[in-house]
């Protein structure tokens, strides 16, 4: 097992931004999920794209999961509220079709970015371990918001509806899980 040698206040931080960065990422795989289950019917175009996405996810997760076991913490007390929020995001959206869901994950990604971008920065020089972790992602995270924009060419509608919606819940989440 490695040592983490890092400065107390880093430290904390860094605990507590893998755990709810491995909540969320249990959040988007419920997320595919529901729109997986949805998608065969309303978008059945997007169903493997949807299913590449949740296997990322799954791996991110899995990154995440595998760092706070290292550092021997429970997972954040907002992983049960992520996973169950975002199947019933993932169900509506599914509901509402191609433009929704792409709407939904590019809304989602694009506050994930910025966050995750965040946390390379503040963590850079003081948790190379969680910052590891979190450039894992990143790439992935990135071409799921790409892919997601890309259908929305011409699709005026759900962005304009389900964007502010989905990044103040997903914003709303993230500072939650900090808080817990």
């Amino acid at each position: 097992m490695r040592m983490v040698a890092r400065h107390e206040a880093t430290k904390d931080l860094g605990d507590r931004i893998l755990k709810v960065d491995h909540a969320g990422e249990h959040g988007a795989v419920n997320i595919y999920r529901g729109q997986i289950l949805i998608a065969r019917l309303t978008a059945r175009h997007l169903v493997d794209e949807l299913k590449a996405f949740g296997a990322h996810e799954q791996r991110h997760r899995a990154i995440f999961a595998a760092e706070l076991h290292l550092r021997d913490l429970p997972r954040c007390r907002s992983y049960l509220l992520c996973g169950m929020s975002g199947y019933a995001l993932g169900l509506i959206t599914g509901l509402l079709g191609a433009g929704a869901i792409s709407a939904t994950t590019a809304a989602v990604e694009r506050v994930v970015l910025r966050h995750l971008q965040h946390q390379l920065a503040v963590l850079r020089d003081n948790d190379p371990h969680a910052v590891a972790a979190i450039s894992a992602i990143i790439a992935d995270e990135q071409q799921h918001h790409d892919a997601s924009a890309l259908h929305l060419d011409g699709d005026a509608i759900w962005p304009r509806i389900l964007s502010p919606l989905v990044s103040a819940s997903t914003e709303a989440v993230i500072w939650l899980g900090m808080r817990l």
